[in-house]
């Protein structure tokens, strides 16, 4: 077993760091819906929100972690050779990069939008260093949604071609990030 990528398949550094991510995007969009339907007297109205930019400040150094890790590790060769197929993967993966980090980008921005620093479950604060700005934290909640709306619709987009590849294609793509390569 690989811990790290070879030609024919993702080693087990990558797969980690994949399903991590999965499971922090998985806690918190459900968790940023839910929270902006509650009223001031719910006693989640402030650990709520204190959860979620805790949660996205790590989700954020973690995609980072796996965009450096991506960079200089090999990249398994695509398994189709279906050009435009292969084209949509390239550019689903990027926005399955970039959107996250925007999404903490405008995040970051409606936290700070007072001056207050982001707490990371009592380890450490993101200090503030943009805020003040007239309706930064209107403009960049309203950035917020639709970019995690956008994320929702990719990460709709990837999972059914992986499951077109393995269901209908029956190639080993999806295999690929279920088991470290032993190559």
């Amino acid at each position: 077993m690989n811990w790290t990528n070879t030609r024919h398949g993702y080693g087990l550094l990558q797969i980690l760091l994949h399903w991590i991510t999965v499971l922090g995007i998985a806690t918190l969009i459900p968790l940023g819906l839910w929270m902006t339907g509650l009223d001031y007297y719910d006693p989640w109205y402030k650990k709520g929100p204190d959860l979620h930019r805790a949660i996205g400040v790590m989700l954020g150094a973690l995609v980072i972690l796996r965009l450096c890790a991506r960079l200089v590790q090999a990249r398994p060769a695509p398994l189709d050779g279906d050009r435009l197929r292969n084209r949509l993967a390239g550019i689903t993966h990027a926005l399955l990069y970039l959107l996250p980090l925007l999404l903490v980008t405008s995040g970051y921005l409606v936290s700070t939008a007072d001056g207050r620093s982001v707490d990371v479950f009592g380890w450490f604060s993101v200090p503030a260093t943009v805020h003040g700005i007239d309706g930064q934290e209107d403009i960049a909640g309203d950035v917020h949604f639709i970019l995690a709306m956008s994320l929702l619709a990719v990460i709709a987009a990837h999972a059914a071609a992986a499951l077109h590849h393995h269901l209908v294609l029956k190639d080993a793509t999806l295999r690929r990030m279920l088991k470290p390569s032993q190559h």
